[in-house]
This record gives C-alpha cells, structure tokens and sequence, in this order.
C-alpha cells in the first residue's frame, strides 16, 4: 500500500481531516510504474480507497473519481497540478479504470458505497462527480443520481486532458472523447506482457531442450547441447518477436482479429527459422506451426491491454482462434518430435 500524503498535509474541512496528495510526481512514484510495467509487484500496487485532497480545495471544488490502482491516481493527481480538488478513490482492487469498469469493481454499487462512507454529501456542497470516460461502461449515471444524489459528469479519456476539460467549464472538444493508442501507449504494455508469460517460455525451453537428445540411435547429450540450443533461440525469438511486434505492428498487421494479426507475425518467424535452417523438412515445418500458432496466441491475449475490442467479440474469436493454436501446437510438437528420427 503506497503512502501518497505529504508530511503533516492533513486538510481539514467541515470537521473532516482528510488526506492531503502532491500532484508532483516523485522520483519514487516514477521507479513504482517501471515497475508495475515489468510486473513487479503488480498487485500490491494500490492505494486506500478513501476521499484524498488535492491542493487547498473548498466545498465548492470539483470531485474526481479514480481507481485504486496507483498509477491511475498517479495520472489523475498530476494532472491537478496548480488546481484544487477532490479524489474519490474506489475500492478497484487494484485495476485500472477501464478494466476495473469492465469487470464491475469501478461501477455503480462501489461508487454509491464510497460516497457514503466518505461522507461527501457533508464535504462538498455540490452534487456533480466527474468520471473517467472509459469508466463509463460500469457506471449507471441515473442510478447514482437515484441512490446518492450525485449527477455524474462523464469527463475526457485521458487524465491530461482534464485541464482543458474544467477551463471550458466542464466541456469535453471531440478529440477529448476519442481513444487514440499510439505507438508508445502499445510499446509500454510488451514489458507486462514478456513478464506475464516467462515462466512458460522457460518450462517450454526446458522441456524442448530435454527432448532434443533423442533420436533413433537413442540419447545423445551432444545433441541435446547442439540442437536443445538451437531450440532454446527458436522459442525465444517467437516469444520475444510476438511480445514486442504484435503490439508495435498492431494498426498495420491484416485482419481485425488479434490472433490473426499475430498469425502474421508467426508466418514470418516461422520462414526465418526455415531459411536460418536453409532446409525444409518435418522438422523446420513443426518450427513453423509453432511460430504462427504461439504467435496468434500472444498476440490475442493483447485484447485484454486494448479499448478497441469487446468482451462479446473476444469470446466469438477465441472460440475459433483457440481449437486451431492447440491443433497447431499439437502438430507442430509431433512434427518436431518425429524429425528427432528422422
């Protein structure tokens, strides 16, 4: 649990002592979302539900609601730099808005919970909440208006814009509404992505290894050492490839399903490792197989990362995409399996 208070910073307003947070951004706060990136301690990145202060606010001051997940409030704190407000914190367990919104943590139930536990209706003297737009799809406004008296106002996509938003009196410009994921946006989830799944490619690895000393004259070690290497690069270029290109490529590659985006990449992997082999033969065309099938597979758990896909739609790719990656893998093992004796 981070500690976002200043020192003796406490506010305290209409008989309430209420935490107070910088909108400054320390060099801590920096190292924390590294590390959340790289997936280290992730889960534990949170902060305490609760109502924070941001700069010398005022029963007047606008009240902007967040999840728990740090580097959420991180982005919305910093961008009240020089303006005073309130934050409403939700219980997200530690999950970004939008995924928090999609899995009913940021909702209306949780939003309606925590205004009474704070008490806002005695800290402020409006009713307006302004939510974060991809929060929407767990927010049911005239619910929350109906149970805690709050109207929420629905502000932009993106944290930085918010400046924008309140100097034009609450008023998001159509550019505001747009979900944009650039190049960098896409870049910055591989790390989570290459993390997420090491301890896969490193059993794979192992047994792959293991397994290339057989043969049909028996066990060799040298041969596991010549060609458990050569499996050991083959694994990790796919893996490595598919976490960092799937994500780069994302807008150029063909087609709108993610595994079949990812098929792309694996195809091409797949054709650098027969032409690195300068053969095609069982073997080489079961390193093919593997590529394009591991590849679609990574590259359709990106879904999970982007705002451009839905639940529904996932679900209907994922019944068609998963059967073929297994029926790929599947074949492409006994593939390189049976060129062990060949």
């Amino acid at each position: 649990m981070s500690d976002l208070t200043t020192p003796n910073s406490a506010l305290v307003h209409n008989g309430f002592e209420i935490p107070r947070t910088a909108s400054e951004l320390t060099f801590a706060d920096t190292l924390g979302s590294w590390k959340a990136r790289w997936g280290i301690g992730r889960m534990n990145y949170v902060v305490a539900p609760g109502l924070y202060a941001s700069g010398e606010p005022t029963s007047h001051s606008p009240v902007f609601v967040s999840a728990n997940y740090k580097m959420s409030f991180d982005r919305l704190r910093s961008s009240l730099k020089g303006r005073n407000g309130w934050i409403l914190v939700l219980d997200t367990k530690g999950i970004n808005v939008w995924c928090a919104a999609g899995k009913g943590t940021f909702g209306t139930s949780e939003l309606v919970n925590r205004i009474r536990i704070t008490k806002l209706h005695e800290v402020v003297d409006h009713r307006m909440l302004i939510v974060p737009q991809l929060g929407a799809v767990g927010v049911s406004a005239h619910i929350v208006k109906k149970l805690s008296g709050f109207r929420v106002k629905f502000g932009p996509v993106r944290a930085k814009d918010i400046p924008a938003f309140l100097d034009a009196g609450l008023s998001a410009m159509p550019e505001m509404r747009e979900v944009r994921f650039p190049l960098m946006d896409r870049l910055v989830l591989a790390p989570m992505e290459i993390v997420g799944g090491a301890k896969y490619i490193l059993i794979a690895i192992i047994v792959f290894f293991l397994l290339s000393g057989i043969g049909k004259f028996g066990f060799s070690t040298d041969e596991m050492m010549h060609s458990g290497i050569s499996s050991a690069v083959n694994l990790l270029v796919i893996y490595l490839t598919a976490a960092i290109l799937g994500p780069v490529l994302l807008p150029w590659l063909p087609g709108r399903a993610f595994s079949l985006k990812g098929f792309w990449i694996g195809l091409a992997v797949g054709i650098l490792i027969i032409f690195s082999s300068r053969i095609v033969n069982v073997n080489t065309a079961g390193w093919a197989l593997i590529a394009m099938s591991s590849a679609s597979f990574m590259v359709m758990n990106f879904t999970g990362s982007s705002t451009f896909t839905s639940l529904s739609g996932v679900r209907r790719e994922m019944k068609v995409a998963v059967p073929l990656q297994i029926i790929g893998e599947v074949l492409g093992f006994g593939l390189w399996i049976a060129g062990r004796f060949m």
